[in-house]
């Protein structure tokens, strides 16, 4: 199913570094927004605080330290998980945004998201897909005759 991504690319460390870098973001944003939306309800909807430039209520704020904590594991234990951890945190992250995005003005929107913060899920999205695309890990010189 992956035999069609490089293996072994050269970029692989930059890639990781953006893949941490959009963990750190996500963990530091769960953990600010746990900490201005402690005592409030899980799913609130109305009057959310601005959190790093997004709107959070206490359920999104979990979820992000959740999200954060897994993708910093991935890139951390590094080799085949980190490829895996970027490529399906990219597609959650999308399909989140997506799916939030629909949701935007109903009482369904139980994160309490809005069009910024649905961009944002794809842009980060976007990174992490793209991180996990370029992840791979093979036996030394296993990509070498591709970039011959």
């Amino acid at each position: 199913m992956f035999s069609h991504l490089p293996v072994n690319h050269p970029l692989r460390p930059l890639y990781r570094v953006l893949s941490a870098l959009v963990g750190a973001y996500t963990l530091v944003f769960g953990i600010v927004g746990f900490t201005q939306t402690r005592g409030t309800a899980l799913f609130a909807q109305a009057h959310l605080p601005w959190v790093l430039g997004l709107r959070t209520n206490l359920a999104f704020a979990l979820l992000s330290i959740l999200g954060g904590l897994i993708l910093l594991f991935g890139v951390l234990v590094g080799r085949n998980l980190s490829f895996l951890v970027s490529l399906g945190g990219g597609v959650v992250f999308m399909v989140v945004g997506m799916l939030m995005l629909g949701l935007l003005r109903t009482d369904a929107n139980f994160l309490g998201f809005t069009v910024t913060t649905c961009i944002v899920s794809f842009i980060l999205g976007s990174i992490i897909f793209t991180a996990g695309l370029y992840g791979r890990i093979g036996v030394p010189g296993e990509g070498a005759h591709r970039r011959a």
